[in-house]
């Protein structure tokens, strides 16, 4: 079985031996990059399994930038940000994963480990479902149009309530709580 390969980005050389030795010492082929730009240039050279990058290292975006390239990459690998500034836009970033340091040794592994494996299962149900449709076997029933959820989405449910709040509602029916509430509602029917 071939070694699977992780690159390491991270500025503070420390943090990238000691996970590099790590993960090494755990079967693991390991190439390290000090900054995004090496980072780009590596992903472009070689294939990767994994992508475990700092978020903040030559540049608050740095890590943005280490987590973008490697979703453009064509052979789309594992990404995970390791950080020690935890942070709820993670996901929405690109990163499939968050580790915060410092990390225990065998905490880490299991998250790897995990997480390679979850992206080698979505990545062979994409390509199985990309080659469903070339198939040439006709199917033996017609398909079903899709039906559509009547439930709102959560954007979908903001908006209405985005419209709902900008309705003028008469002042009789907005809650007065305390005495500034009060001077509130009579200041504003005053000006109508």
């Amino acid at each position: 079985m071939a070694k699977r390969r992780i690159l390491l980005v991270d500025d503070e050389v420390s943090i990238l031996l000691t996970m590099k030795t790590i993960l090494e010492l755990n079967g693991f082929e390991v190439d390290t990059a000090a900054s995004a730009r090496e980072a780009r240039s590596k992903l472009k050279l070689r294939e990767y399994q994994m992508v475990i990058t700092d978020m903040r290292m030559e540049n608050d975006a740095a890590g943005r930038d280490v987590i973008l390239a490697a979703r453009t990459a064509p052979y789309h690998p594992a990404v995970a940000l390791l950080t020690s500034f935890p942070d709820d836009e993670w996901a929405d970033i690109g990163a499939d994963k968050m580790l915060v340091k410092p990390m225990q040794t065998g905490i880490l592994l299991r998250q790897i480990e995990k997480m390679l494996d979850t992206h080698s299962a979505k990545l062979q149900r994409l390509a199985d479902s990309a080659a469903a449709p070339a198939r040439s076997d006709p199917p033996s029933t017609p398909a079903r149009p899709a039906v559509a959820k009547t439930t709102a989405s959560a954007p979908a449910k903001k908006s209405a309530a985005k419209r709902l709040a900008s309705k003028k509602l008469p002042a009789k029916k907005l809650p007065a709580k305390g005495a500034a509430a009060r001077k509130r509602v009579a200041a504003k029917k005053r000006k109508r």
